[in-house]
C-alpha cells in the first residue's frame, strides 16, 4: 500500500533522504513490516525511520481493533525475536544468521534469535508437484517411479519428499517453495532501504548495517541454489572418500570410513530442486540418550567431533552448522551430515594465524597473539599498537595462563577471542565466525549428550597436529623456503622497477598521489561556512539599507515609498536569515 504525504512532511523525516522516503513509501509491504513493528513495540525506530503518519494511522487502527499490546513485560531481544518470526522466511533466515554473528549484535540477541525456528505449513501437494515438472519435466516420469505426498520436512524455503528412482533405489527431494525468490528479493530490496536509513546511527559501533544486508544478501542467494548445496555436499564426501582410498588403516581412515554425505543425484538436481540419496538411521535430535547408553554416545560424539574438527582444520572447508537435527546417526554409529547450504572455508594463512593464536595464548606470548588477532580480522595492521585492545587480549590470555595443550578447550578459548574483537569493536570475516559456530556447536553436542565424555582429551592430537603443523621442522623449512623465494623474486624484479621509476622521472610523467581522509568534510565545512558569511553579510546590509530608507522617510516627515521599501527591505532580510537557517538544520539532521 503506497502512502502519500506533503513535501512539507517529508523534510520532517529524520535521516531520511527524500528519494529514498518516496521508494520506500511505494513498497506494498512497508505497510505490514510497520504494522509488526508497531505491535512489538518499536515505535521509536519507525518514527525514527520517518514514517511516523503511517505509525500513527496504524496506532488508531490497532486501537479500534482493542489488540492488547504484545510488548509488554518482555525483553527487546524477545520482541525482535517475535518480530521476524511475524515477518516470515527472509527475515527469519537474516535472524538465524545473525545468531551466529556475536561480533554484530549483543550476545543476549543472539542468544534469542538461535531460538528462530524454519518450520513452516506444507504447501500442498498439487503445487510441489507442479514445482517439479516445471523443473525437471520428463525426466520426472522417465527417472522417477514415486514420490511420497506427505513431506518428511518443510522449512520456511523448502521442503522434503521422499522418492523412489525406476530402479529401486531411496532418494529425498528437496524443492524450494514456489516464489520465495521473489519474496527474498523484495524483502531484501526493503533491508537494504532501512540499511541506509539506519547507517549513520551504527557508526559508532564498529559496523555497518548496509555491510551486514549485502552479506545476508549473499549468504541467501547461495542458500536459494540447490546446485550450490549439492556441490558443496559432493565436495565434503570426496574429502572424506579420499581419507578412505589412502589411509584405511590409519586413525584418519578411521575417521573417514564412519562419516557419510549423501550421494547427489545430478539428473534431477537444479536450482530449486536438490535430488540426494537418503540416508539410512535416525536424526541425533530424535535420539535419547538415555536409550543409546553411554559406550554409544561416546562412539558417537568421538566421531562427530573428529569429523568436524577434520573439515575444519585439515579439509580447510566444513559444514558451519552440524546441530542435531543435520546429524543422522545409523545403526552402526556411522554419523550422516546433512544440510550442507551453510559452509565455510578455512584457508591455510588462516589456520596458522589459529595456530599463533593457540600456542601463543599458552606460551602467553602477548605480542604473538595480538598480531594474530589483527590477522584474522577485518582491521587496519596498526591496531596492533593500540593499549586498549593490547590490554584486552592480555585479560584474555590470563584465562588460560597456566594450562597445557592437552587441557585446552578450543571452543572456549575461539569464543572468549571473539568476545574480545568485539568488545574492540573489531568485524571477523564471516568464514571464521562460522567455525567458531561450528566448534562451539558440536561441543554443544558432545556435552548434551555425553556430558563425562572428555572432549578435549580426545581432540588433543588434533589440536597438537595443528599446532605442529605450523611450528614442527616441516613448517619452518616450508617457511625458510618461501621467504627466500620472496628475496629472490623482489632481487629479480628490483631493478626494472627501479628503471621504470628512473624513466618517469626523465619523462617527467611521475605523481604522487595523496589520499585526505577527510578533507571532503573539511571543504564542506568551509563552503557551508563561506556561505554562511555571505548570508550574513547580506542580511545586514538589508537591514543597514532599509534602515536608512526609514531615518530618510522620517526626515522628510512623511511616510512615503521610501518606507513600502525599506518593511520590504526588513522582511526579504528576516527571510533570507529564517531559509539559511533551516536549511543548515535540516543539512544537520540528514548529514
Amino acid at each position: 500500500m503506497a502512502v502519500r504525504s506533503s513535501p512539507d512532511e517529508d523534510a520532517r523525516h529524520m535521516d531520511v533522504p527524500f528519494g529514498i522516503t518516496r521508494a520506500l513509501r511505494a513498497t506494498r509491504r512497508v505497510r505490514d513490516i510497520v504494522t509488526v513493528l508497531v505491535t512489538h513495540g518499536f515505535d521509536d525506530l519507525v518514527e525514527g525511520l520517518g514514517l511516523d503518519r503511517l505509525r500513527r494511522r496504524i496506532r488508531r487502527s490497532l486501537f479500534r481493533k482493542k489488540e492488547p499490546p504484545a510488548h509488554h513485560a518482555t525483553t527487546t531481544a524477545v520482541r525482535l525475536r517475535k518480530v521476524l518470526e511475524d515477518l516470515g522466511p527472509t527475515f527469519v533466515k537474516l535472524g538465524q544468521i545473525l545468531a551466529t554473528r556475536a561480533d554484530l549484535v549483543p550476545p543476549e540477541w543472539c542468544e534469542e534469535f538461535g531460538k528462530l525456528h524454519s518450520d513452516a505449513p506444507a504447501v500442498p501437494w498439487p503445487v510441489i508437484q507442479e514445482r517439479l515438472r516445471e523443473e525437471l519435466g520428463e525426466r520426472l516420469d522417465t527417472i522417477v517411479a514415486a514420490i511420497d505426498e506427505p513431506p518428511i520436512a518443510a522449512a520456511s524455503m523448502a521442503q522434503v519428499h521422499r522418492a523412489t528412482l525406476r530402479d529401486g533405489r531411496k532418494v529425498v527431494l528437496k524443492i524450494l517453495r514456489p516464489g520465495i525468490r521473489e519474496t527474498i528479493a523484495a524483502d531484501v530490496q526493503i533491508m537494504r532501504t532501512l540499511a541506509s536509513l539506519l547507517e549513520p546511527r551504527f557508526a559508532s559501533h564498529g559496523y555497518s548495517p548496509t555491510d551486514v544486508v549485502d552479506q545476508f544478501a549473499r549468504e541467501i542467494e547461495h542458500e536459494t541454489d540447490l546446485i550450490r548445496e549439492g556441490q558443496s555436499t559432493e565436495r565434503l564426501g570426496r574429502a572424506f572418500a579420499a581419507d578412505r582410498d589412502d589411509e584405511d588403516d590409519s586413525p584418519v581412515g578411521e575417521i573417514a570410513q564412519v562419516v557419510r554425505f549423501a550421494q547427489v543425484h545430478w539428473d534431477l538436481t537444479t536450482r530449486s530442486v536438490l535430488a540426494m540419496e537418503e540416508l539410512p538411521g535416525t536424526l541425533l535430535a530424535h535420539t535419547n540418550a538415555a536409550e543409546l547408553g553411554t559406550e554409544r554416545c561416546e562412539r558417537i560424539v568421538a566421531r562427530c567431533a573428529d569429523a568436524v574438527f577434520r573439515q575444519c582444520f585439515e579439509f580447510g572447508f566444513f559444514h558451519a552448522d552440524p546441530h542435531p537435527g543435520n546429524l543422522m546417526i545409523a545403526d552402526d554409529d556411522t554419523v550422516g551430515f546433512l544440510d550442507c547450504g551453510m559452509t565455510g572455508h578455512v584457508d591455510p594463512d588462516t589456520a596458522e594465524r589459529l595456530a599463533d593464536l593457540v600456542r601463543g595464548t599458552i606460551v602467553q606470548d602477548l605480542d604473538t597473539v595480538v598480531r594474530a588477532a589483527v590477522a584474522l580480522a577485518e582491521t587496519e595492521p596498526a591496531l596492533v599498537y593500540d593499549r586498549r585492545l593490547r590490554g584486552d587480549i592480555w585479560e584474555f590470555m590470563g584465562r588460560f595462563g597456566g594450562i597445557t595443550l592437552g587441557d585446552l578447550r578450543v571452543g572456549e578459548l575461539l569464543h572468549d577471542f571473539f568476545d574480545v574483537l568485539r568488545r574492540n569493536q573489531i568485524r571477523c570475516a564471516a568464514d571464521l565466525v562460522y567455525l567458531i559456530k561450528a566448534i562451539g556447536t558440536i561441543e554443544g553436542v558432545a556435552t548434551g549428550l555425553a556430558p563425562q565424555f572428555d572432549l578435549v582429551d580426545h581432540l588433543r592430537p588434533q589440536i597438537e597436529k595443528l599446532v605442529k603443523r605450523r611450528y614442527g621442522f616441516r613448517a619452518l623449512r616450508r617457511r625458510v623456503e618461501r621467504s627466500g623465494l620472496a628475496y629472490v623474486e623482489i632481487a629479480e624484479t628490483l631493478p626494472f622497477q627501479v628503471r621504470e621509476i628512473l624513466d618517469r622521472v626523465q619523462r617527467s610523467k611521475l605523481s604522487l598521489q595523496v589520499d585526505h581522509r577527510g578533507l571532503k568534510d573539511f571543504e564542506r565545512s568551509i563552503r557551508e561556512g563561506s556561505m554562511t558569511l555571505a548570508y550574513a553579510i547580506l542580511v545586514a546590509a538589508l537591514i543597514v539599507g532599509s534602515s536608512v530608507l526609514m531615518l530618510a522617510d522620517s526626515v522628510v516627515g512623511a511616510r512615503g515609498w521610501l518606507t513600502v521599501i525599506a518593511i520590504l527591505g526588513y522582511l526579504a532580510s528576516a527571510f533570507l536569515a529564517f531559509w539559511r537557517v533551516a536549511k543548515l538544520w535540516f543539512s544537520g539532521r540528514t548529514s
